[in-house]
């Protein structure tokens, strides 16, 4: 065994064992073995049976539904490795749950990404590797390292291999120009823009369509498909006002409650994800597609590992 592989170690809890795997298979490692158990009680329990003395530990756990259980283990395990003597414990969220509460919107209310990114570094979180924070200023929380990657490279790759002619990216909201323009620019299309308003969360109602969408293959991006509600109403919008066909794009596929419904049943032509979250069986319908992001990360870890600019990914 290499210098190269005794030192460097990847775990996994329950939350994404597979993107785990993929990972360690391209860093030419084994996920380390290590058992997330549960007591009678629901209590959670972490056995790690190796050594992890003075190695570099990376654990991958998407804090996706069931959110709070992801998040326990996580915090367990890195407890637990912390108390083993791992020399440096890095937590690579592909996805990062709390996200959507990133600032107070009325009074009494809680931060709580920051109350995550709180109690991640005192469980003895080191660095956060994450994607597609659904707003930046969260690496802000952090008193620790943060490496957030994007995914819009990924999601970019595939339209242009797709071939696709005159295509305009919409964002389904004002917030997200900056990720639709980036995905705009990659692939050589024009950009539009939704604005819409929400009267309550998961509830959206489109208004109007700024930018021009007809006769145009239109590819919708955001950074997380929940309920389905924007994006379907979306499709409908754009088809309505004249768009030849419509795609979506996602880096993470939160896909709750009425979701595979609605997107089953609309005029969508795709939709486009990542396996940030695992897709269910009963998420896995023709209309979804999923692309792997475990080369990103096997490079981002390969690079923290061997202390060189991660940012150096994307130029």
């Amino acid at each position: 065994m290499s210098f190269f592989n005794k030192k460097l170690k990847i775990f996994s809890g329950n939350a994404n064992p597979a993107l785990a795997e993929e990972i360690a298979e391209y860093l030419g490692v084994s996920v380390g073995a290590a058992k997330v158990k549960r007591f009678s009680d629901g209590e959670i329990h972490v056995d790690i049976d190796e050594s992890v003395r003075g190695a570099d530990v990376f654990v991958v756990q998407p804090t996706s539904q069931p959110v709070n259980e992801h998040i326990m283990e996580l915090l367990i395990m890195v407890d637990a490795l912390r108390r083993a003597s791992a020399r440096r414990i890095t937590a690579v969220l592909p996805y990062y749950g709390y996200a959507r509460q990133d600032r107070k919107v009325r009074a009494r209310a809680p931060i709580s990404a920051k109350l995550m990114a709180n109690i991640l570094t005192a469980a003895g979180a080191r660095r956060v590797v994450t994607m597609d924070l659904h707003a930046g200023q969260i690496q802000g929380f952090f008193d620790i390292p943060v490496d957030h990657l994007p995914g819009v490279p990924i999601l970019a790759e595939y339209f242009l291999n797709k071939g696709l002619q005159d295509i305009a990216v919409v964002s389904p909201d004002l917030g997200g120009v900056t990720r639709a323009r980036d995905l705009a620019e990659r692939i050589g299309a024009s950009l539009a823009i939704i604005d819409k308003r929400r009267p309550e969360p998961n509830v959206s109602e489109v208004m109007n369509v700024i930018g021009n969408i007809e006769g145009k293959t239109v590819v919708i991006t955001d950074d997380i498909i929940d309920t389905a509600g924007t994006i379907v109403n979306a499709v409908k919008a754009l088809l309505e006002r004249g768009a030849k066909e419509v795609y979506a794009c996602a880096t993470h596929a939160v896909l709750s409650g009425p979701a595979i419904e609605r997107i089953a049943n609309s005029q969508l032509k795709e939709m486009i994800v990542t396996n940030t979250i695992p897709l269910a069986p009963e998420k896995q319908i023709e209309k979804i597609r999923s692309l792997s992001v475990a080369p990103l990360l096997g490079e981002a870890i390969i690079r923290i590992h061997e202390d060189l600019s991660v940012s150096k990914l994307f130029d």
